[in-house]
């Protein structure tokens, strides 16, 4: 599966001291891209139990989208790389 997730940071982020969670002792890294509290994990990535390998995902407002591809400006489905196939791809 694949994730497709917008960074907006443009520096580094630095981690310090007074990121360890008093709780639980350690800092959490989000490494899905999902999190509202970037750099820091908030259990986001739970949203993307369910994914299948091979399908392109985005996430909105909290919600999953099957990213479609469509080749060239094939919105109707016609035969847009001349190989006499649909071009359409079906998305959830």
């Amino acid at each position: 599966m694949g994730r497709n997730v917008t960074h907006v940071a443009d520096e580094p982020f630095e981690i310090t001291v007074d990121d360890v969670d008093e709780e639980y002792g350690d800092v959490a890294v989000c490494l899905c891209g999902l999190s509202d509290e970037q750099p820091f994990c908030d259990g986001s990535h739970r949203r993307t139990e369910g994914e299948v390998a091979g399908v392109q995902y985005k996430y909105v407002d909290g919600e999953r989208h099957v990213v479609e591809f469509v080749y060239g400006d094939d919105r109707d489905g016609t035969d847009d790389q001349g190989d006499g196939a649909d071009d359409r791809h079906d998305a959830e």
